[in-house]
């Protein structure tokens, strides 16, 4: 027996729930009978249909209404495609629309009498929402300006189109995987799909001088994907993509919903033979990777206008949180169609790309409605912001999170305007992590926190330090169940040390890989940006601690706590805590100064007894007893 087999003979003795309801019928039997349904109403609508098959259409049933993802391959829609999403959101789904990070739309608010009609609608200009939903390989993703760009190499459309005929247009490949099967492929330099972060990844790659695709596999949220050792050539990837849905259909786990995706096979059985068997299938013998050749991150960094190797331009819409209406949709491809092609590309990060522009016509363009009224967003914090459903549309949702985000970006902007740079800000209303907060410069995942009341409010988890520039990593914690009223601050503080000492045009990513992770420890960093919460927004000192260029503590927490101690005793007071430390950061007592635990609050009556209890226990002589690790210290700051 192969070890696919035994993985699967362990794994597969019961089967979920949801591969019961499978077993009833063919999604299509439902999908066949929806004019059907749409007559009759709920009446109609069986548990198991609305549960499960008609999410395989992109229905979801939402109780009162439905919410309908519609694919949209690589985020590439034409004119009369565009019209025509408008046009349906207009007229049966309350004006709304979503852009999501698969780079697709979702239409919400529609009425279960007008479902068959939305889908003949969007049938009639070649849309389909079909494998949108569960167990399905759902919409792919690529670089949003695939085949315009300087920096794109291979135009992926044709071969994404390849794969749609052979799986997403095929019927029996309908709801017959596991579990959900995400795909991104990237013929670009740079990275603008988080191209590391699907189940299978086809990455721009180089192998004795042919371009290809090197293949990775296996991400979730929270888990990047793995290295294959496989090179595919352009002419390769459709047979090597179905061996791979082949294999994860025939092994795939089918018992614990929770962990069915294709990470947990991997992690039981091993790349290697996961890959072994699908060479088998196939029967190719795939080149070993090659070199993985993505550079940087958005082409379209610090600018709305991009130039297209065509000589014409690309102009991106920044549409906070992806929130979006047909009205705008019908506005904004009638101007692209005055202005250019007349097509648009979504984009990963809820933006929309307007393309073939004239380098003359550019100025016109931004001076329409339609351009002014989002031109006002394009800043820092909401170029690269990201933010999932929420409470308001998803029942998982912890908090509001769309309207937190954009809060938090006006807050921001208001605070510190920098000019220049990127940082990527992703927001997850829960654990489900759908707004792909692990991958961010800044990410936060909703939660519910207590206020200095005791009341129960809207929190976030933050995490900082998530990469996806030519390896892809995922962001750590900063700080656990912060009410997002105090959050804010936080990134506030944070974000200043990027204004602070960041290099001209240099990314968070870049800041955060030079600067910060190379000098302080993530629980340093935590600390400066909560300490400084309470000196200025809850006392009102006005007294920064700040990070410094050149710090001598070496990323150790015992070295940070005493430098950070004595500075801010100086800070507190205008006064020395000790005259003098050595290189190992212990008080030389030559000139001891005698003091108590509420010294500083004795030296400054404004700073409260508490604070000064946490300063001692940085600088305690005593090292055995003095504060080891700043999560005591954060402890003992509650209350401030």
């Amino acid at each position: 027996m192969s070890i696919l087999e035994s993985a699967f003979e362990k794994r597969n003795k019961k089967q979920n729930k949801v591969e019961k309801v499978k077993s009833l019928k063919s999604p299509m039997d439902s999908y066949t009978k929806l004019e059907e349904i749409a007559k009759g109403g709920y009446e109609n609508l069986t548990k198991e249909d609305s549960s499960y098959f008609l999410k395989c259409f992109g229905l979801f049933d939402k109780g009162e209404d439905f919410m309908l993802r519609v694919r949209i391959p690589i985020g590439q829609l034409n004119n009369e495609q565009a019209m025509r999403i408008g046009e349906v959101a207009q007229k049966y789904g309350n004006d709304y629309i979503d852009l999501t990070t698969r780079m697709q739309i979702e239409l919400r608010y529609l009425q279960i009498e007008n479902i068959a009609k939305v889908l003949s609608e969007l049938k009639e200009v070649g849309i389909s929402t079909f494998q949108t939903g569960v167990d399905n390989p759902r919409n792919t993703v690529a670089d949003p300006l695939d085949g315009l760009a300087f920096d794109n190499i291979i135009n992926v459309k044709a071969i994404v189109e390849r794969l749609q005929s052979l799986v997403i247009e095929n019927p029996e490949w309908i709801s017959v995987l596991p579990r959900k099967f995400n795909t991104g492929i990237l013929g670009s330099l740079s990275n603008s799909c988080n191209i590391f972060g699907h189940d299978c990844c086809f990455v721009l790659a180089n192998s004795n001088g042919e371009f290809g695709f090197n293949v990775y596999l296996g991400a979730r949220v929270g888990v990047q994907s793995k290295d294959a050792n496989i090179f595919v050539s352009v002419d390769e990837v459709s047979d090597f993509y179905m061996a791979l849905l082949e294999t994860f259909k025939t092994y795939g786990y089918r018992d614990n919903r929770n962990k069915n995706r294709l990470h947990f096979l991997l992690q039981d059985v091993g790349v290697e033979a996961f890959v072994d068997e699908i060479k088998r299938r196939a029967g190719k013998d795939f080149s070993p990777a090659g070199q993985t050749l993505v550079q940087s991150q958005n082409i379209a960094l610090g600018s709305n206008r991009v130039l297209l190797k065509n000589g014409k331009y690309a102009y991106k819409v920044i549409v906070p949180s992806g929130i979006f209406s047909g009205s705008d949709m019908i506005e904004l491809a009638s101007r692209a169609k005055g202005f250019g092609s007349g097509n648009i590309r979504l984009t990963y990060d809820q933006n929309i790309f307007i393309v073939d522009i004239d380098k003359s016509a550019l100025d016109a363009l931004e001076s329409t409605t339609i351009i002014s009224k989002y031109k006002a967003f394009n800043n820092i914090y909401f170029n690269d912001m990201i933010a999932c459903a929420g409470t308001k549309t998803c029942s998982f949702g912890v908090i509001p999170n769309k309207p937190d985000a954009i809060e938090m970006a006006h807050f921001l902007n208001s605070e510190i305007a920098i000019e220049s740079g990127m940082v990527r800000m992703n927001w997850s209303a829960c654990p489900k992590g759908c707004g792909v907060h692990g991958i961010a410069d800044i990410g936060f995942e909703g939660c519910k926190a207590k206020d200095d009341e005791g009341n129960r409010v809207d929190g976030v988890h933050i995490f900082i330090g998530g990469k996806i520039t030519r390896v892809a990593k995922e962001a750590r914690v900063l700080h656990k169940t912060l009410p997002i009223t105090e959050a804010k601050y936080h990134i506030k503080y944070l974000l200043q040390t990027y204004a602070q000492y960041k290099q001209r045009g240099e990314t968070f990513e870049d800041f955060e890989n030079r600067f910060l992770s190379t000098k302080y420890s993530y629980q340093a960093i935590g600390f400066m940006t909560k300490i400084n919460y309470i000196l200025n927004e809850k006392l009102d000192l006005g007294i920064k601690l700040e990070l410094n260029n050149e710090p001598k503590t070496y990323k150790k927490e015992n070295f940070e706590i005493i430098d950070f101690g004595m500075r801010l005793f100086k800070l507190l007071t205008d006064e020395s805590r000790f005259a003098g430390v050595d290189n190992e950061f212990e008080p030389i007592l030559s000139q001891p100064r005698k003091i108590t635990r509420d010294e500083v609050s004795i030296i400054n009556p404004k700073v409260p007894k508490k604070l000064s209890e946490v300063i001692y226990m940085m600088t305690d002589p005593n090292k055995k007893s003095r504060a080891s690790v700043f999560s005591e210290l954060i402890v003992q700051l509650k209350g401030v």
